[in-house]
Parts: C-alpha cells; structure tokens; sequence
C-alpha cells in the first residue's frame, strides 16, 4: 500500500460549551490547526503517484474561505466543534472527491491530535 500525506494549517476559534463553565474549553479561545490528510492507494497511477499533490489545492481552497479565521462553531453550526469532528468533517469532504483519502489527522496545539479513519 501506498500512502502519501499533505498538511494544511489555519487559524480559527471554537468554544466547547457543553463543557462545565470552568474548564477552560468553555471559554471562547482559539488554536493554530494543522489538518494532515493522507491518502492511500495498492497501485500508483500513470505518472508513479498515489495522487499528484497538485489536486489537493481544492482542499486548501476551502479551508482558506471557509475556514482560516473564523469561528468553528458558526461555520460547522455545532456546540462541539472539537478535533475529532474537524478530523471527520475533512475526511468526508476529501473523500466525496479524492476516492483514495484514507485518514485525516487534526492537530490545535504542537502535541495533540484526533484522527478519522475509517
């Protein structure tokens, strides 16, 4: 099998309110997120690619204008717009055009991540 990865990043806000008012998720904050979404495939294309990491630029796209400073909550119209349902909102986005996504990862501090694969 093979797998190649991309990474996006973007900035945005969430607030987790389902959370006791004293856990510091509650608070309206921000992160700095990193959204890796991998791709696999058992046979490479004409050109030797799983997928020519040019044809991710949608991804970018959509995270730019939908994504990149604003905030979570009202974009996905969700209380708990946590890593994990980032991880699957990208997976599902992805996947309905890149038939090879096999995982994404979503990261909003330098040592946590969630995954969604399937």
């Amino acid at each position: 099998m093979y797998r190649i990865t991309k990474e996006f990043h973007f900035s945005a806000s969430h607030q987790l309110k389902a959370l006791p008012a004293d856990h510091q998720c509650a608070r309206l904050h921000g992160h700095n997120y990193i959204v890796e979404v991998e791709l696999s495939s058992a046979e490479l294309n004409e050109h030797g690619f799983v997928r020519d990491y040019h044809e991710l630029a949608p991804l970018k796209d959509y995270i730019d204008a939908s994504f990149d400073h604003r905030h979570l909550n009202e974009v996905l119209d969700h209380d708990q717009v946590t890593a994990e349902c980032l991880a699957k909102h990208f997976y599902d986005w992805c996947k309905a055009r890149l038939a090879e996504t096999s995982a994404v990862r979503v990261s909003e501090t330098a040592k946590t991540w969630a995954e969604y694969r399937p």
